[in-house]
């Protein structure tokens, strides 16, 4: 039955509409979710067998639920998903400043209504799409915004006095009853102020003032918290911890899969990206890699850790780099370049805390050395691994790859090649292409130019050749030739 047509609350309650609260609401939309095979946090990935039942075991509880992870964990996103487990409309009395329930009306305006006009009282419906609130918890937080105070203007325009309830400013939290709330960054919030909270977890009211009057909320509570905060800015007091019904972990991606498929999702191309720039799949990994390796660098604060966030912008970087030189060549496509990867330090500095040791390197240094690590780690997984001592006069895999720079002068890589340029430079060493041949058979066509550099840092970071920076590009060269350009 469509309930929305209803526009009074004697044609409401006739229609047999039943009251349901919050709480009730998510439990009873989720069960069925669940029944009918429904995806229920839609987006969210890595999470299926860890964050996600434990989220569903809390609703099902009738929880206030806090989520306790570092940045860029999807917290707040779980958190707003959550509407969509509200029925998609619920009935309010129409005017009312925190969306009273017509069967269970709790301000002075609502009681007064339903008294005068009866079965009569005009109703109007709330989608949930607006049953949801959130609020940043900073130090500046005072108890009037998040439950209200005592407005003189009110008082004053409406000539009544203070000792009147009718001149309460309600705050945030009432005038989200009846949805989600949720505060971000709770240990950010003065001790102070979660103590206003600890009436409304547990009795479920307010108090404003010196007011009699007492409030019973209808809210779910959500908090997010990062465990740096306990330690470094601020705590969540241990009363107000208590009467959280679940304190749920969050956690970063458990693969570079999940990883990939995050970002591709969150990184929002523009479609001329799309269209006319090629990916290689082996640049995503590394690109993902990138992000395993600082949440495990000894230069990073793994405390402060690395956020989702930080892969996502760096993809971004990656394509405007390819982009970039596109648009200067005139080129119509193009792919990316190993060498464009010079082009994500940028979303790397201003995504990690630095250690002293990270500080010492400095910052440009330390991202550069993440991208170098990432394709060390992905290195042995497609090719050969290099064993640091090699026996004489026995052949190994990339004994003709060294020769060749042995032989000659090495080759340059300026970051503007065209697209032409490009590959006649890689075409010139047969020996990568051989090996890419034997031991990577099934490199898609556009792919090879992409391997092939990356056979080439692979071996300048296992000490086999020499990579330089110069003149706004790369130089590779024998390993003597390098050590005599360092002389």
């Amino acid at each position: 039955m469509d309930y929305t047509t209803i526009k009074t609350f004697g044609d409401l309650k006739a229609s047999g509409y039943t009251q349901k609260g919050i709480k009730e609401e998510l439990r009873q939309n989720l069960i069925e979710k669940i029944r009918h095979g429904q995806t229920v946090f839609e987006g969210v990935y890595g999470y299926e067998d860890t964050v996600i039942p434990e989220l569903e075991r809390a609703i099902l509880s009738k929880h206030n639920i806090n989520l306790l992870g570092l940045r860029g964990q999807a917290k707040t996103r779980l958190a707003r998903l959550m509407v969509n487990l509200l029925d998609e409309y619920i009935p309010i009395v129409a005017g009312s400043e925190i969306n009273d329930d017509p069967f269970r009306p709790i301000s002075r305006y609502a009681i007064t209504m339903l008294q005068e006009q009866g079965d009569s009282t005009p109703i109007s419906w709330l989608h949930r799409s607006e049953r949801f609130a959130e609020k940043l918890a900073t130090p500046d937080v005072t108890v009037a915004d998040l439950i209200g105070d005592v407005d003189p203007i009110k008082a004053a325009n409406m000539r009544l006095s203070y000792a009147d309830d009718r001149v309460i400013h309600f705050g945030m939290i009432p005038r989200a009853n009846r949805c989600i709330f949720v505060i971000n960054e709770l240990p950010d919030l003065q001790a102070r102020i979660q103590v206003a909270l600890f009436n409304i977890l547990q009795e479920g009211d307010i108090q404003i003032r010196g007011f009699k009057l007492r409030l019973p909320l209808d809210l779910q509570f959500v908090f997010t918290a990062n465990p740096e905060d306990y330690t470094n800015r601020g705590s969540i007091v241990t009363p107000l911890k208590d009467r959280i019904g679940s304190q749920i972990l969050t956690h970063y991606p458990r693969s570079v899969a999940v990883a990939k498929t995050i970002t591709q999702q969150e990184a929002g191309l523009e479609v001329a990206q799309k269209e006319h720039i090629y990916v290689p799949e082996l640049a995503l990994d590394i690109l993902e890699q990138v992000s395993f390796e600082a949440r495990a660098s000894e230069f990073i604060d793994a405390k402060s850790g690395v956020s989702a966030r930080m892969g996502i912008t760096a993809f971004q970087n990656l394509l405007s780099t390819a982009e970039l030189r596109m648009l200067r060549n005139g080129d119509s496509a193009t792919s990316v370049r190993l060498g464009d990867f010079l082009g994500i330090i940028p979303a790397i500095t201003g995504k990690v805390e630095l250690l002293y040791e990270g500080e010492q390197e400095g910052a440009s240094a330390v991202a550069i050395t993440l991208i170098e690590s990432a394709i060390k780690t992905l290195f042995p997984t497609l090719f050969p691994k290099i064993e640091k001592l090699e026996r004489e006069n026995e052949r190994y895999p990339y004994d003709d790859i060294v020769r060749w720079f042995a032989d000659s002068d090495g080759i340059q890589l300026p970051d503007e090649l065209t697209n032409a340029e490009y590959h006649q430079t890689l075409e010139q060493i047969e020996a990568v292409q051989k090996l890419i041949a034997k031991y990577q058979p099934d490199t898609k066509k556009e792919d090879i130019y992409f391997v092939s550099e990356f056979v080439l840092w692979g071996l300048t970071l296992f000490s086999k050749l020499s990579k330089y920076r110069v003149d706004n590009g790369l130089q590779f060269q024998d390993s003597f030739q390098g050590y005599l350009r360092n002389l």
